[in-house]
């Protein structure tokens, strides 16, 4: 089984995404001890912002598209910036969504190729944007991946911390849940 690990969190050791993926594939190796593991981290290393240079043809492939092809897993840590997510995540999405390889057009519209994989996204959010309040028409991060994951075939799951930016007790809170929420996964 091979796992793609994603980190975008600009914040270093005090992000809470990245803590929340890294206790992710925690849990996902408690299942399989021997899974493969790729990390990239695209805060330390970003790639670009997408050209059209940079847009691959279906027939045409690049390391990053390859990563995300060869994962049976993929978790992703989304920490939510400005009401959405990052933009070196953006730029990696930006990769893997190519014509001919996670998606084509068919007479219905647009079909995902890549349904086989699971993938995990840790979101943490500064504030409160959940369903429940009020807040939720300005919350772009969770919502974004739901539409791009699903676009290409993939219904992600979610593990949520928000509110973490309220103060201590509200962080500590929001990571407890989220670690509850990570306990629960299917290993």
């Amino acid at each position: 089984m091979k796992l793609l690990h994603i980190d975008s969190a600009i914040t270093g050791d005090g992000s809470v995404s990245r803590k929340l993926t890294a206790d992710i594939v925690a849990r996902l190796r408690e299942g399989d001890p021997a899974l493969e593991t790729t990390y990239r981290d695209l805060a330390a290393e970003p790639l670009g912002h997408l050209t059209l240079a940079d847009l691959p043809a279906a027939e045409q492939t690049t390391p990053v598209l390859e990563e995300f092809l060869a994962a049976d897993v993929v978790v992703v840590g989304a920490p939510m910036y400005n009401f959405n997510v990052s933009s070196q995540l953006k730029a990696w999405i930006d990769r893997i969504l190519v014509a001919g390889r996670t998606f084509r057009y068919g007479e219905a519209g647009p079909v995902g190729l890549a349904g086989d994989k699971r993938v995990i996204v840790a979101v943490s959010r500064g504030g409160f944007y959940g369903a429940d309040t009020g807040r939720r028409a300005a919350e772009h991060a969770e919502t974004y991946l739901t539409t791009v994951f699903g676009f290409i075939g993939v219904t992600p799951e979610f593990v949520i911390a928000e509110g973490i930016l309220v103060g201590p007790e509200q962080r500590d809170a929001a990571i407890a849940q989220a670690d509850q929420a990570i306990g629960a996964l299917a290993a």
